[in-house]
């Protein structure tokens, strides 16, 4: 148990003094932010830092640190230091990065980030890749709710019934400006998050499980390799590029930079801080990571996990705050990731969306797109979800020490665990059963000499690059 509480210690100074180096590093300022340049009531909306906060959390968090986690303690303690660290030095830096520098342009997507900072190729590469990532993430974070509503109502009341109120909630999610249904509502389950996390944590201490203290042996009941698989389950809670699509949501509505450190790094860490609970939950409450297995398989799934922990720890009321996060957290997911779908389209074709008719041009066909989609099997294509993810991650990374570097800061902070995760989705893809089903003897070496292609890259490319004193790539609001 002394492991867990040193690495929640680790994360709250984590956040505290690497957060606080890394806002140095960048140097936010007054200037107008797009939420005051560029107010139109729909997407660009001043908003409070607090509500702000709870927003960004429900945005990148939905059931990602608590599905992730409980998959990755399958590989035991281990997952700790993973959780910990890669929420400090990575994940809270992409976030950090990613909302702040599309702060600096207007609030643009991430896919136009790219495309300023890497290139025109690489620019049409996040376009295509976030949109199909986002509809993708959108759909099955439809069916999900849908098919557990369905459990728990009448008959009459069948997942296709569903299915159609929470798209109809989606078109108004999508639609309509972000204080007026996100904005209301995200607060309320971002509460519910932290409270089911706090309330799991004090049920597991109080009465009495045994959290195990870090190993670096592989607990994996089917012997599954740590490296790479366990840092591609394990995404939000660490790491996870759908928060770079998430970020310039609230870049768009927040009222100085210098608020930045605690929406962005501030709310990672709070999601490592939820994941680490849950990932110590998962070994602690079944005991043993055979036992943690055994129960996916039986209960169905993480969701029957949550529910079974929270009813055994804290009885009928967490058994419906459980309810309500595993509902309630994928759809606030799905409809942030088909709003992010309809900004990226309308940064991508220069697309006004202060009028109604030009955001139902974009909108409606979305979630079409969606609709049919969630009419057919895309177990195997969500299988790609995990590694798209963890590419994602690394693509924003070198975007933002792309960025650092062309502002006269120095880049390190994201060009070090961009290689560590060009190292791990190229390693994972090699590997993985959906992949190119490769050994470790060539996937290992592979994915090393991958990343250290992309740091000489960068180095050729970006690093040895003059620029004229004082340059700012920012642009102007």
């Amino acid at each position: 148990m002394i492991s867990f509480f040193v690495c929640l210690a680790i994360l709250i100074v984590g956040y505290v003094v690497y957060g606080a180096f890394i806002e140095r590093t960048f140097k936010p300022d007054d200037r107008e932010t797009p939420a005051v340049a560029m107010a139109d009531g729909t997407d660009y909306v001043v908003m409070g830092n607090g509500k702000i906060f709870l927003i960004q959390l429900l945005n990148i968090a939905g059931l990602g640190p608590i599905y992730g986690a409980i998959a990755g303690a399958l590989w035991g303690p281990s997952v700790f230091l993973w959780i910990t660290f890669g929420t400090i030095f990575a994940g809270g830096v992409h976030d950090y990065l990613s909302g702040m520098i599309s702060m600096r342009h207007k609030g643009t997507s991430i896919s136009e980030i790219v495309g300023i900072y890497l290139g025109p190729f690489m620019k049409t590469v996040m376009r295509i890749f976030s949109v199909v990532l986002l509809v993708l993430v959108g759909t099955v974070f439809a069916t999900g709710p849908s098919a557990l509503l369905a459990m728990l109502t009448p008959e009459t009341f069948d997942a296709k019934f569903w299915l159609i109120v929470v798209i109809a909630y989606y078109f108004l999610a999508t639609l309509v400006p972000i204080d007026k249904l996100i904005g209301k509502i995200y607060p309320i389950f971002g509460i519910c998050l932290i409270v089911m996390a706090l309330g799991v944590a004090s049920g597991i201490v109080m009465q009495g499980y045994t959290i195990p203290e870090i190993t670096f042996s592989n607990l994996h009941p089917k012997g599954q390799a740590i490296w790479p698989f366990m840092f591609i389950t394990v995404a939000c809670g660490a790491i996870s590029g759908f928060h770079a699509t998430q970020s310039p949501l609230m870049a768009r509505c927040m009222k100085s930079e210098k608020d930045g450190r605690k929406i962005f790094y501030g709310a990672m860490v709070c999601e490592g801080v939820i994941a680490l609970i849950w990932a110590a939950a998962g070994v602690a409450f079944y005991q043993s990571t055979g036992g943690l297995a055994e129960a996916i398989t039986r209960l169905g799934g993480q969701g029957g996990v949550v529910y079974e922990i929270c009813n055994t720890l804290l009885g009928p009321i967490g058994a419906v705050i459980a309810m309500v996060g595993v509902i309630a957290c994928p759809i606030s997911s799905g409809d942030t990731a088909f709003r992010s779908a309809r900004l990226v389209i309308a940064d991508w074709f220069k697309i006004d969306q202060k009028k109604i008719k030009p955001r139902l041009g974009v909108t409606i066909p979305l979630l079409v797109i969606g609709a049919l989609l969630s009419q057919v099997d895309i177990t195997i294509i969500w299988r790609y979800f995990s590694w798209s993810n963890q590419t994602l991650a690394m693509i924003a990374l070198w975007a933002a020490a792309a960025y650092l570097r062309k502002n006269k800061i120095l880049p390190w902070v994201a060009v070090i665990p961009a290689t560590f995760m060009s190292a791990v989705s190229c390693t994972y893809i090699l590997m993985a059963p959906e992949g190119f089903k490769l050994s470790a003897a060539i996937s290992y070496p592979a994915g090393i000499i991958f990343a250290a292609l992309c740091f000489i890259l960068f180095m050729v490319k970006i690093m040895n690059k003059n620029y004229t004193a004082e340059q700012d790539t920012t642009a102007s609001i």
